[in-house]
């Protein structure tokens, strides 16, 4: 099952701010999650419905629903959870 990735506005104006080959990595970690939302690099946040996916120092913050991926945060590790 393929699912569909939607972005926020802010997890997408992070994304391009950041430099060129990380968000190219992360552009690609965000394509195989559409076929395995559940891989070993993904966990549950702790007292939320989200997950995290680490890609070295950067994490990505998501919600996954039915059949849609939600994109909420991207950044580096040491702010990512600050609210």
């Amino acid at each position: 099952m393929s699912y569909e990735i939607i972005w926020d506005e802010k997890s997408s104006e992070s994304l391009n701010k950041l430099e060129n080959f990380v968000a190219r990595r992360i552009l690609k970690k965000i394509k195989e999650l559409k076929d395995n939302p559940f891989s070993k690099d993904i966990k549950r946040l702790r007292g939320e419905n989200s997950f995290r996916l680490r890609i070295g120092d950067y994490r990505i913050i998501f919600e996954i629903e039915t059949d849609k991926i939600l994109i909420l945060k991207i950044g580096h590790r040491k702010n990512i959870y600050q609210k």
